[in-house]
């Protein structure tokens, strides 16, 4: 008997790892075709669609396609199979085959694309190149002393107060509140209609931006009070969790040559365009997962000794400045495993739930290499 899922619940515990609200502005990552609320009973795991992905997906009967890059980037104002896109929406939707991508929010994350990069370099140490800014909130709120520790247990159990490799973060301090409830107040504390003073203390927590609901929510349930005092403020500090890019340290410092070499080896590389050597040990390794120039100057400002990435422009590479190495290893090698992520992310919370990796090669760039 096979297991079956409703498509919103695989993706409500995709977008728990990689929320929606971390991919980037020009980014259409979501469900693109397809019902939320229809049974499947498999899903198949690919970097890409295409049409050899999607007849792949009916011969192995594969209700959902979970892809990291989204078939449709821009809009499309008609879909007569003139070309792959227009081709694959048809196919899909012939077939009920949904699809959904999760690309610059699964990129975003500490345990996303990036990570994973990592992983298959062997590097630890691990922490974002470039952190996000404006995606930090401090929340404000005031307490009556009996409420206080299940009040501030119930925000970070609904994720505030992280800070970094901190959690449980706050700051308290005690005071008095006034209140006077009108004629149609139900008070917690007080009568109605009498100036009333009470001993509180003031919270302060850091909330990141995608949990806010979920935070105020839980503040709302917990408070005693009819009418909940809160502010909210924006805040300028890094998002540590949350940015582009990632940096590393190998286990021991390896020769340049021999490094680059791995890389041959670990991504099935035919080839990797990189930088004049420096003629200096590796340690220190920044990375980003498909297209990274605009990553540069951060690898550099980090310290890292190489720049794994792709899709580098001509006059990119002399923007390394003999500080770097950069070497660009191809957008689909660098990211080819994307539906291993994807595997892992799932099979921890559904088990039973049957999920395939695509075995479609889909990179698009091909070499003819010099005999």
């Amino acid at each position: 008997m096979n297991f079956t899922m409703i498509v919103s619940e695989i993706i409500t515990h995709i977008e728990s790892v990689a929320p929606p609200s971390f991919q980037e502005s020009y980014d259409n990552a979501g469900l693109i075709i397809g019902d939320p609320n229809t049974t499947i009973t498999s899903a198949l795991l690919t970097l890409d669609v295409t049409e050899a992905v999607i007849d792949e997906a009916i011969e192995a009967g594969c209700e959902l396609i979970i892809a990291h890059h989204p078939i449709l980037f821009k809009g499309i104002k008609r879909i007569n199979g003139n070309n792959y896109v227009e081709r694959c929406i048809i196919k899909a939707i012939k077939n009920d085959i949904a699809i959904y991508a999760a690309h610059t929010n699964l990129d975003s994350v500490m345990g996303g694309v990036n990570a994973k990069i990592c992983e298959k370099m062997g590097l630890t140490n691990l922490r974002i190149l470039e952190p996000a800014k404006v995606q930090l909130l401090k929340l404000v709120t005031f307490i009556p002393d009996e409420h206080l520790e299940k009040v501030r247990d119930a925000l970070f159990n609904a994720g505030a107060g992280t800070i970094g490799k901190y959690d449980k973060c706050s700051f308290g301090t005690t005071g008095t509140g006034t209140l006077r409830g009108g004629e149609e107040a139900n008070p917690y504390v007080g009568e109605v209609g009498v100036l009333h003073f009470e001993k509180e203390t003031r919270i302060e927590t850091i909330i990141p931006i995608h949990l806010k609901n979920n935070i105020i929510k839980a503040l709302l349930d917990t408070h005693p009070y009819e009418e909940v005092a809160y502010d909210i403020y924006p805040l300028e500090n890094n998002f540590q969790e949350v940015g582009s890019g990632m940096i590393g340290e190998l286990p021991g410092a390896e020769q340049e040559i021999g490094f680059l070499s791995r890389l041959l080896q670990i991504f099935g590389c035919k080839t990797i365009r990189h930088t004049y050597l420096l003629g200096k040990p590796v340690k220190k390794v920044a990375v980003c997962g498909g297209s990274g120039s605009f990553l540069l100057s951060a690898a550099i400002r980090a310290g890292a000794d190489i720049f794994v990435t792709a899709d580098m422009k001509y006059h990119d590479f002399f923007d390394a400045e003999e500080k770097i190495v950069i070497a660009d290893i191809g957008h689909y090698e660098s990211e080819q495993f994307t539906k291993e992520l994807f595997y892992e992310i799932l099979i921890k919370k559904f088990p039973n739930f049957a999920l395939r990796l695509s075995e479609v090669k889909t990179n698009p760039v091909l070499y003819l290499c010099e005999q």
